[in-house]
């Protein structure tokens, strides 16, 4: 039987509640959920769910790594990823240091391809080799935006931070992607982008998802929309927009707010009925699918998983869709499955998320969540959920 990690993050919620000096009868008084549930989490009879430790940590006022400790670290340096973290970091420190003349010269256009092509392997999960080239194309980006001061590798150099948030984030080192995203704002001004200060707002608003502060999610996506907003209302702007009113769609779901979620599809199904598949935009995979899929994921955020089921049949997938979008697509509806006592099914979507993206789905929250579920709601662990729990580290 693989072991239970989530008797960790249980502990962790009694230890901090016990400090707050508050009764689990107390601490369930101030969360969406109810006392029966807390009781189980603590005792390690039922996973704690991201939604769950958010708001535990959001009643607590506490940050959420203090209930779920750094994650995934043996796994991390099991796949040698951790030891790629620490040049990204280094990296991030140099923006202010002016131009480096030790720094090997490639040319403007070879610097923005190598950005681009960063955002590329994100998106196919190839996680281990962005990583590897990343703090190079930072160092390399830096010091080529100062002596130029051109607005393209300005751009670029915002986009690489862009990149070194997205890979800290699906690493789980959230206090990396803050770094990284204050470099992109600042790298963003000097290109005077605001297509991309809006969509470092957007991402910002994410941080504060994963946080449980949905108030602050929602006002850091309004001023998103303001800065695009002011902009000239391009493909591009209004791209960048449908996106933010999905991201605020997600964040209403977690918050319970379902005439909020309604009218943020509504405005981003608009929006990509002006654009069309706009993927290619900013790497963003906004389009009428992305739409399609936050609708499902709204649903599964407010636990209404009958209802993200019938959403996931409506759904096919094109070929071109990136990796990174189909992967959370089969993890989201693996957890409806669960949720909804298709133990099988719910299997069968891991797996198939693991086949499609192995990378994402090992260090993915919500693919953890939903095999511990399947482990703890089994009378005997079958074969195939016995490797797949192993295999991600439970």
């Amino acid at each position: 039987m693989p072991r239970r990690e989530d008797d960790h993050t249980g502990a962790r919620i009694k230890e901090q509640r016990r400090l707050a000096r508050l009764t689990q009868r107390q601490l369930a008084d101030r969360i969406p959920y109810s006392y029966s549930l807390l009781n189980q989490v603590e005792c390690g009879a039922k996973p704690a769910g991201v939604d769950f430790v958010a708001a535990v940590a959001q009643a607590l006022r506490i940050d959420v790594t203090v209930l779920t400790g750094q994650p995934y670290v043996t796994e991390l340096q099991q796949d040698r990823l951790a030891e790629l973290v620490r040049p990204i970091r280094e990296a991030l420190d140099l923006y202010d240091l002016g131009a480096d003349d030790a720094i090997p010269d490639r040319s403007a256009e070879q610097l923005i391809a190598g950005a681009e092509g960063l955002c590329a392997l994100v998106r196919a999960t190839r996680l281990r080799n962005a990583a590897r080239m990343l703090p190079a194309t930072i160092s390399e980006l830096t010091t080529a935006a100062w002596r130029a001061q051109s607005t393209e590798l300005w751009q670029a150099l915002a986009s690489t931070y862009r990149t070194a948030h997205d890979i800290s984030v699906k690493l789980g080192y959230y206090d990396l992607s803050s770094v990284a995203l204050d470099r992109m704002d600042w790298a963003a001004c000097r290109a005077s982008d605001p297509c991309l200060a809006a969509i470092r707002q957007y991402m910002r608003a994410l941080v504060y998802f994963r946080e449980g502060e949905y108030t602050i999610g929602q006002r850091l996506v309004a001023a998103g929309h303001g800065i695009v907003g002011a902009a000239e209302q391009t493909r591009e702007a209004v791209a960048v927009t449908g996106q933010l009113h999905l991201g605020a769609s997600v964040i209403a779901a977690r918050a319970d707010h379902q005439s909020a979620v309604d009218t943020h599809i509504a405005e981003a199904k608009q929006c990509a009925q002006q654009t069309g598949d706009a993927s290619e935009v900013h790497w963003l995979s906004f389009g009428p699918t992305n739409v399609a899929l936050h609708r499902m994921s709204a649903a599964v955020e407010m636990r209404q998983y009958d209802e993200a089921l019938k959403q996931a049949r409506k759904i096919k997938l094109p070929t071109a869709l990136a990796t990174s979008r189909r992967a959370h697509f089969l993890i989201d509806r693996a957890r409806a499955e669960m949720e909804t006592g298709r133990t099988e099914a719910a299997l069968s979507s891991i797996i198939d998320a693991r086949h499609v993206a192995p990378e994402q789905t090992r260090y993915h929250p919500g693919a953890r969540e939903t095999l511990k579920g399947l482990v703890h709601s089994a009378r005997r662990t079958p074969d195939a959920l016995g490797h797949m729990a192993a295999w991600i580290g439970l």
